[in-house]
């Protein structure tokens, strides 16, 4: 006889109670995660630190760490990148609402963990694609090398003497690669 997995809800997700666990839905299936390590937390804020003194001072929008975005519905997939922009018109009026974000990020930023399969982060960049995402932005830290990923065109692979370019989805913003592992 086979066994039927239950599905979960964003709604269930967001009910659960903070212990310090990462978590995410694919297709309805929970995924936990463990919290990250230095060198991991070191390259995020590095990022970070540019990227939103660029935001703020032009108000292109929000740059937010760790938020969930509802990618699809029925069954629920949610993912929660390291770092994530929306852009200002895509923002509501009203403020942040209560929950997670009901779709996908402008520019999603993943940086791989040691516990991160290759297949699982690909997958990623394909479910933030395929849900609107302009840009995904995959940080090696390993390997300290970058992945550009944009709707229908090739990764573009940059290493330490390369500078990211925010291109139209974050205009004007530029990090050299070696600046995410300074």
């Amino acid at each position: 006889m086979a066994t039927q997995l239950r599905t979960m809800t964003v709604d269930e997700l967001w009910a659960m109670p903070e212990d310090g666990m990462r978590r995410e839905l694919v297709a309805g299936e929970l995924r936990e995660r463990s919290p990250v390590g230095e060198r991991h937390g070191d390259s995020v804020q590095n990022i970070n630190r540019s990227l939103d003194a660029h935001v703020h001072a032009r108000r292109l929008g929000r740059v937010r760490p760790e938020i969930g975005y509802l990618l699809e519905s029925d069954p629920d997939t949610l993912r929660a990148p390291d770092l994530s922009f929306v852009r200002a018109d895509r923002l509501s009026a009203e403020g942040p609402a209560p929950g997670f974000y009901r779709g996908a990020p402008d520019l999603a930023i993943e940086v791989v963990s040691p516990h991160d399969r290759y297949s699982e982060v690909k997958a990623k960049v394909r479910e933030y694609l395929g849900a609107g995402t302009a840009m995904v932005i995959v940080v090696d830290p390993d390997d300290r090398t970058v992945a550009v990923c944009r709707p229908g065109r090739a990764p573009l692979e940059l290493t330490e003497t390369y500078v990211i370019d925010g291109e139209d989805v974050v205009p004007g913003w530029m990090l050299p690669v070696r600046d995410i592992f300074a």
